[in-house]
């Protein structure tokens, strides 16, 4: 067995940092950089793309709404002209800098208030992945697993990865916890490591209702932002290699698609 671990990376402006960017790379094996319109700059951008092509860590793009102040979380109101264009114009960016840097971009995903969106809109979901496919349908796609967006990316052919939330809980839909709600974020780095085992070797994981669902995940997300992210991407790391799982970089697994 194979699984990614990626990680949402990039996420500072300027002389600030969300997180410990070059302690965490070497830990995951996929980045999600941020494209400058939720978090990130073109020089965070750049020096995020160089660092994770020195640890031979996959480079995605990970495209959020023009949101620095709530950091992508809140939701905005654009039409289909204004979201399309949006995702074609952080995408390019972001090409952009990887090429000039020597490596290419392999996959993206949305992050924040826009990710959520999409798992549960289907016309948010289809313009954002037409936009994506439309880029370049070679991209993978980065899904949470079970919703609207992972059902229209499989429609268009885009190779899909599914991606499962160490540290966030999910509620019997299959979806995230809203992070307003008590036991969204799972702290415990022991329960974290039990999740993911249980994940890799049963393909199910407890709900915040108690009852269990089937998932299936090829990747792990690390949140980057997390207090004690370091800790926790060691936590993970031990969890795959508990379950018998070999880390591996998004563009070397099999698609889920």
């Amino acid at each position: 067995m194979k699984i990614d671990i990626n990680s949402d990376l990039g996420e500072g402006f300027g002389i600030y940092a969300a997180a410990d960017d070059a302690a965490i790379i070497p830990l995951v094996s996929s980045a999600n950089i941020a494209c400058g319109f939720h978090a990130g700059d073109p020089v965070i951008m750049d020096r995020t793309v160089r660092l994770a092509a020195r640890h031979g860590v996959d480079v995605g793009a990970h495209v959020g709404y023009p949101d620095r102040q709530g950091f992508g979380r809140k939701p905005f109101a654009m039409d289909s002209d204004e979201l399309r264009t949006m995702v074609l114009y952080q995408l390019g960016a972001m090409r952009a800098i990887t090429e000039a840097a020597g490596t290419r971009l392999s996959h993206a995903n949305f992050h924040g208030a826009l990710g959520n969106l999409s798992f549960v809109d289907a016309d948010v979901a289809e313009v954002l992945l037409r936009a994506l496919h439309a880029f370049d349908r070679d991209l993978t796609y980065v899904a949470l697993p079970g919703t609207k967006a992972e059902t229209i990316a499989q429609s268009l052919g885009l190779r899909v990865v599914r991606s499962f939330l160490a540290d966030r809980a999910y509620d019997e839909r299959g979806l995230l916890v809203s992070r307003g709600k008590a036991g969204a974020m799972v702290k415990d780095p022991a329960s974290i490591r039990a999740r993911i085992v249980r994940l890799l070797r049963e393909g199910v994981v407890e709900t915040i209702e108690g009852g269990t669902i089937p998932m299936q995940a090829q990747s792990i997300l690390l949140h980057s932002d997390t207090p004690g992210a370091v800790e926790l991407g060691n936590t993970i790391r031990a969890a795959v290699m508990e379950a018998g799982a070999d880390i591996t970089p998004m563009s070397q697994l099999e698609s889920g698609c």
